[in-house]
């Protein structure tokens, strides 16, 4: 990983090329500025990373644990907090910030974020079953189908695809491209979509199958 960074989603527009005129759907994101709260090396913990912090927060509603973390490395107070395992992470310094500017216009990157939560859902909405008739005395319209065979081996398969929980977890959207950087602002568009609701915090890092 080269670089990364943590950002805040803001919503979905669109920008039109200014060559052939395309429209483009994005996703505004408001990356950074994270600011670098420790610094992780391979002689005191068996491995090279830093851990940023992103998002204010009041003093009142941090414990003292992470007080006494951030207080250590002398940073404001963070709501959150997370570790990337970039290349050089021994250049940089504990207070040190990452900005937008990080990454430049047509640069192909993964985000990862938390699924909006759609609670308890059918086989339908969850796993994209068709449905049966609608018609004809038909007593089957929406259900998840058959279960599978009756004396042999005379059980449901593990993982067998039916109603229940759907979203809130964590997902990872591959080979995103940005379109537009915005470093006074600390605005990244994205071509596309991300996963989570507006305002939801997600991690940007260089895309793994560029």
């Amino acid at each position: 990983m080269k670089k990364a960074i943590m950002a805040k989603k803001i919503g979905m527009t669109q920008i039109f090329d200014q060559e052939t005129g395309d429209m483009i759907p994005v996703t505004v994101l408001e990356a950074g500025p994270c600011v670098v709260t420790q610094v992780k090396t391979v002689e005191h913990d068996g491995y090279s990373a830093i851990q940023v912090g992103f998002g204010e927060i009041r003093e009142k509603l941090v414990n003292k644990p992470l007080k006494g973390h951030f207080d250590k490395a002398g940073v404001e107070y963070k709501r959150h907090l997370e570790e990337f395992r970039i290349d050089g992470a021994e250049d940089y310094a504990v207070g040190s910030e990452i900005k937008a500017d990080v990454f430049e216009v047509g640069d192909k990157v993964d985000v990862t974020g938390i699924s909006k939560g759609k609670g308890y859902q059918g086989a339908i909405k969850r796993h994209g079953f068709s449905r049966g008739p609608m018609e004809h005395g038909s007593k089957y319209h929406r259900h998840a189908g058959s279960m599978g065979a009756a004396t042999s081996p005379g059980r449901v398969f593990k993982g067998k695809k039916l109603p229940g929980h759907m979203g809130n977890v964590q997902i990872t959207v591959q080979n995103l491209e940005i379109v537009r950087v915005d470093a006074e602002q600390n605005l990244l568009l994205v071509k596309g979509s991300v996963p989570g609701p507006k305002k939801a915090v997600i991690t940007i890092f260089d895309s793994v199958k560029a």
